[in-house]
């Protein structure tokens, strides 16, 4: 098992380039189940969570070729028979959910593991089920699965009006997918606003889907009875340029983050500019300048839905409030079991009170290198974030967990100069 292996006190300087978003990518892959017809990909960002995505699309009969490492992908639809997601690959990724809405909507009927991932907290997969329910599927939950079936005497998915009780951006794709080739019109309302969910429309508008009103918390879609290919770039990943943002402000230094959307960032951005750090916007991307953790002030903040402060960069902007100069609190409305990085950070010398849902943190601490556990994706981030200004060595075990998520992490910092380097376990 490999880890990470961190020497702290380095200035990141130079240029990086910000990959395609996993939270675009993983839904539009399986969007490819809607269609027979060919579809390309853009700028996939080569992460552990993609290639068990096209291995479920594959075990399915989707067909693809071209190199991840090129970030373009075709696929064809064609021979897509075999509408199951059987758990042994979806153990380890909780975007599996994301194929039963097409496979519902394409072939009328569906079996699919309940999924695994992060263990952050309860991500229930209820209201997917009430959704499509409400459009005329008869779903059980029995062994593990989800087995999804028309009533009898449908034909194809109805249109419904659907009202989720709670934000969800997996649930907003999955119907949104399953509504493309639904009879009628279905309307989502509480639906989610994030970029990647706006992304996805774009590309079923590609393939010929009517949706009107994504980016908003009312979508409109307007059933048809087929989906065409097309040719699609994933959006920039908005959660990896704001990670960069947060290495560079607490490491001090000077980067340009080619292809980063600053329109996506823009809460994260504020209490960036806050905290003391120049975020600039500029042709194809953004520039970040930072004296480093001693001209930081600490901010407080609360995880909200989009276009809120994004639970995804909790512990990342965590890792700079514990370094920055004063006191803040941290308050996360998302995921229930979200600080699990906390214990690990106070290994490293970080000063944080948990309160229920809110983290009391005392800034201006100095770090310490220590050898630490990754607990989730974010969490990972944060750990190499903080290790960046930690003194000595910092070792980062289970980065399976950042591999899920960030595209070769380690070797996009060494460019900007950080001693960072994947090692064999020792």
């Amino acid at each position: 098992m490999d880890q990470l292996r961190i020497t702290g006190g380095q200035r990141l300087h130079g240029t990086v380039s910000i990959s395609g978003a996993k939270n675009a990518a993983l839904p539009e892959l399986c969007a490819v189940l809607l269609t027979a017809e060919n579809v390309t990909l853009r700028n996939v960002p080569q992460l552990q969570d993609v290639r068990t995505m096209l291995k479920l699309i594959g075990h399915m009969g989707a067909a693809f070729e071209g190199d991840l490492a090129q970030g373009t992908l075709h696929f064809s639809g064609a021979n897509v028979g075999l509408p199951e997601a059987p758990y042994d690959l979806v153990k380890t990724m909780r975007a599996s959910i994301l194929a039963l809405g097409p496979l519902v909507a394409r072939f009328g009927h569906a079996r699919v593991s309940l999924p695994g991932g992060c263990a952050i907290g309860s991500r229930p997969v209820d209201q997917h089920i009430k959704g499509l329910q409400a459009m005329g599927a008869r779903i059980e939950v029995a062994q593990g699965y989800i087995e999804a079936r028309l009533a009898e005497g449908l034909t194809r998915l109805q249109g419904a009006r659907i009202t989720t009780d709670m934000v969800t951006v997996t649930g907003t794709e999955n119907l949104m997918m399953a509504a493309c080739l639904a009879q009628g019109e279905t309307i989502l309302e509480n639906a989610a606003q994030e970029p990647e969910v706006v992304d996805l429309a774009e590309m079923l508008i590609a393939m010929g889907a009517r949706i009107e009103g994504h980016g908003t918390s009312r979508i409109r879609i307007h059933g048809v009875e087929r989906l065409g290919g097309c040719d699609h770039a994933v959006v920039a990943d908005r959660i990896e340029a704001g990670t960069f943002l947060c290495a560079v402000a607490c490491a001090g230094g000077d980067a340009e983050l080619t292809h980063a959307r600053g329109d996506h960032l823009e809460a994260v951005i504020d209490k960036l500019v806050d905290a003391g750090v120049q975020v600039e916007r500029i042709a194809g991307g953004l520039r970040v300048q930072s004296a480093g953790a001693v001209a930081l002030k600490a901010q407080s903040f609360r995880t909200t839905e989009y276009p809120g402060f994004p639970t995804d960069m909790q512990a990342q902007f965590m890792a700079l409030n514990i370094v920055a100069q004063g006191l803040s609190s941290v308050t996360e409305t998302i995921f229930e079991n979200r600080f699990m990085h906390v214990q690990e950070m106070q290994r490293l010398g970080a000063k944080i009170h948990i309160d229920g849902r809110s983290a009391m943190i005392e800034g201006g601490a100095r770090l310490s290198g220590a050898t630490v556990m990754a607990t989730d994706l974010r969490a990972s981030a944060s750990l190499v974030i903080a290790g960046l200004v930690a003194e000595g060595e910092t070792w980062v075990d289970r980065i399976y967990h950042l591999d899920r998520g960030y595209d070769r992490m380690e070797l996009k910092l060494r460019g900007l100069g950080a001693n960072i380097e994947r090692v064999s376990a020792r």
